[in-house]
C-alpha cells in the first residue's frame, strides 16, 4: 500500500505540496525528516501521513512554543 504525505497551511486547509508516494512508512518519515524545514518555510504547518486515503497520523511543523 502507498504511502503519501498531505499538506495543510495556517488556516488548516489543504495547500500544495510534493506529490511523493513511498513504498513504506519509514520511507516516508525518512523523507519528510529532510524535507520539513523546505515546507514549513513554503507556508505548510501541518502534515498528515496516509497511507492509501487513511490517516496514520499528522504532524506540526511549526517550533514548539
Amino acid at each position: 500500500m502507498p504511502w503519501s504525505w498531505r499538506y495543510e497551511g495556517v488556516d488548516g486547509q489543504p495547500v500544495a505540496g510534493p506529490t511523493e508516494t513511498f513504498s513504506s512508512q519509514a520511507d516516508a518519515e525518512s523523507w519528510i525528516g529532510q524535507v520539513w524545514r523546505e515546507l514549513a518555510t513554503a507556508g505548510i504547518t501541518q502534515v498528515s501521513l496516509l497511507e492509501d486515503d487513511r490517516v496514520d497520523y499528522k504532524m506540526s511543523l511549526q517550533p514548539a512554543e
